[in-house]
C-alpha cells in the first residue's frame, strides 16, 4: 500500500533521530593539544608609596599633590599629581654610590643585576625572638646546605617576617618618633656584617634584598654590611615584602628602579615570578 503523507514524515522523523542518536554514540573529535607550561604566577615584593610609607626618622616622607582632578573645559577628564620624596624610603634600592665612593649609582646598574635567581633565606624565627637579629653566615651556609649553593648571579632575600607590620612604625622600625634622636632607638634585623662578606668573598651573587628598613640591622651605626656590599658594586634592596610567598629556591626576580641619573637610591618595583606549573 503507497505510504501516505503522515507515514513518510514519521519514516523522515525516525531517520533524522536515528542519525543523531549515531552521531551521538561516535567517538568524541579529539581533545585539542594541552597549552605549554605557562609561566608561574607573578608576585608583587613592593609596597605602594603613600601617606603611611615608612622612612628613616630623618627622611622627608612621601608627599602627592593634586595638579589637576576633574573634566575640563574640553570636556573630558584629566588627572595629574606632583609627588616629591627622598631616594631612600618605601621599597627601594640602595646603589652602591649610596656607601661607596666611584661605586655605580642607580643608572649605572647593568640591567642583569636586577634580575636573577631568588635564594630566600627564612630567618623570621630569629626574628621574632630579637628584633636586633643579624643573619649570620651560618644561616646562609644552612640554606646551602639544603638547597645547594647560591648560584652565580642570584639575588639574596632574607625574609625576617618583618612586612607584616608595615605600616606600624613602633613595631616595624623600632619606634615612631621622629628626627634625629629617633635613630638610636631603631630595632630591626639586619645582615652580619661577617656574613656580608662572605658573600662578597665566597659567592657570586648579584644583590641582597631584605624585608626590612636597612641591610644593616636597627641599632648600626657604621653600616658595615652596606659599606662591603657596596664596595663590590652589590647593591641591596630594602623594605621588601610578601617574601613568605616565594619558595626558597626556584623563583625568578625582577627589581626595578626608576632610573634616576647620579641617584644613589631609587623607589624598586620588584617581582618574584613563582617556577612554571605545568
Amino acid at each position: 500500500m503507497p505510504a501516505t503523507r503522515s507515514t513518510r514524515s514519521a519514516l523522515l522523523s525516525l531517520c533524522v533521530s536515528a542519525a543523531f542518536l549515531l552521531a551521538a554514540c561516535s567517538a568524541p573529535p579529539a581533545s585539542p593539544p594541552a597549552p605549554p607550561p605557562s609561566p608561574g604566577a607573578l608576585v608583587d615584593l613592593s609596597h605602594a608609596y603613600d601617606a603611611h610609607t615608612l622612612f628613616w626618622p630623618t627622611a622627608e616622607r612621601f608627599t602627592l599633590k593634586p595638579v589637576s582632578d576633574g573634566v575640563t573645559p574640553g570636556g573630558y577628564y584629566y588627572a595629574a599629581n606632583w609627588f616629591s620624596m627622598e631616594e631612600h624610603g618605601g621599597t627601594h634600592i640602595d646603589a652602591p654610590r649610596h656607601f661607596a665612593a666611584g661605586g655605580w649609582t642607580v643608572d649605572d646598574i647593568p640591567l642583569d643585576r636586577l634580575r636573577g635567581p631568588a635564594a630566600v633565606v627564612d630567618v623570621s624565627a630569629q626574628a621574632k625572638e630579637n628584633a636586633d637579629y643579624q643573619v649570620t653566615t651560618e644561616d646562609l651556609q644552612a640554606w646551602e646546605k639544603a638547597h645547594g649553593q647560591f648560584p652565580e648571579g642570584a639575588l639574596v632575600l632574607l625574609r625576617t617576617g618583618f612586612s607584616t607590620r608595615w605600616p606600624d612604625a613602633a613595631t616595624y622600625l623600632g619606634t615612631a618618633d621622629r628626627g634625629a634622636a629617633a635613630v638610636a632607638n631603631l630595632h630591626f634585623p639586619g645582615l652580619h656584617p661577617d656574613a656580608a662578606r662572605w658573600l662578597v668573598e665566597n659567592r657570586q651573587v648579584h644583590a641582597v634584598g631584605i624585608d626590612t628598613a636597612s641591610i644593616d640591622f636597627g641599632q648600626s651605626t657604621a653600616f658595615q654590611s652596606h659599606r662591603t656590599l657596596f664596595a663590590a658594586n652589590i647593591p641591596a634592596f630594602e623594605n621588601l615584602t610578601q617574601l613568605d610567598q616565594l619558595p626558597p629556591t626556584g623563583a625568578t626576580v625582577l627589581a626595578l628602579p626608576m632610573k634616576i641619573g647620579g641617584g644613589s637610591g631609587a623607589p624598586l618595583r620588584a617581582v618574584g615570578i613563582l617556577p612554571a606549573t605545568p
